[in-house]
This record gives structure tokens, C-alpha cells and sequence, in this order.
């Protein structure tokens, strides 16, 4: 078991829940229906992430190697790129429009986190 991925996955779960509720409730008023839905975009990737690497802390048990060590930290990167500029576009929406250009590096990141854990797992001997 990798523990500090799993503190980090629950941490920022917690954060995640509270980052709902701000949007639904606080955001919902103030920002444009398109807005709305690039930060529910990134609420729900983010909570998607930090469920797998919680997982991959408890997997790690079974199958300790250095790719399930990447694939947590590439969750991590991912979720700061990905779900981190679709926060700032949508509350910095006019004149920040350069800022998508950051979030397919974030979902490269979930990508290669998945993929690495495929192989992590799938060496195991």
C-alpha cells in the first residue's frame, strides 16, 4: 500500500466535494451556463483522479513498482493541469482563453496515469 497516495486521493476528494458545492451554489449565479460547465468539467475529472489514486496506493500493496509510483503522480499533475486551468477559465472567462491551452497537458497526464498503471500491473511476474 502506497500511503501517501492515498492520503493525497482523499484530501484532495475532500477538496473536490467542497469545490462542488461552491460551484453549485456560489458560481451558479454569477457565471455563464458555459462557464458553469467547463468548472463541472474539472469537478468531475478531478474526483475521477483522485478515486484512482487512491486506488493506486491500495493496488501498490499487490503490485509495488516504480510504474504505479508514476501513474499516482501523473493523476496528481493531472488533476493541477486539467481540472486546475478549466478553474481558471471559467473564472477568469474573458481575456484568459490562452489558459485552455495548458489542459491538454493535464489530459495527457490522466493518460499516460492510466496507461502506466496497465503496465505496472501487467509486469508483475
Amino acid at each position: 500500500m502506497n500511503k501517501q497516495f492515498i492520503l493525497i486521493g482523499a484530501c484532495i476528494g475532500a477538496f473536490t466535494v467542497g469545490l462542488g458545492a461552491f460551484g453549485a451554489h456560489a458560481l451558479k449565479a454569477i457565471l455563464s451556463a458555459t462557464a458553469l460547465t467547463t468548472y463541472e468539467t474539472g469537478v468531475r475529472y478531478q474526483f475521477y483522479h483522485c478515486i484512482a489514486l487512491i486506488l493506486v496506493g491500495i493496488i501498490y500493496q499487490a503490485f509495488p513498482s516504480k510504474w504505479l509510483c508514476w501513474s499516482g503522480r501523473l493523476f496528481i499533475v493531472g488533476i493541477v493541469l486539467f481540472s486546475g486551468s478549466l478553474y481558471l477559465l471559467s473564472l477568469l472567462e474573458p481575456g484568459y482563453k490562452w489558459m485552455g491551452a495548458i489542459t491538454p497537458f493535464g489530459g495527457v497526464s490522466f493518460i499516460l496515469g492510466w496507461l502506466f498503471l496497465v503496465i505496472g500491473v501487467a509486469s508483475k511476474k
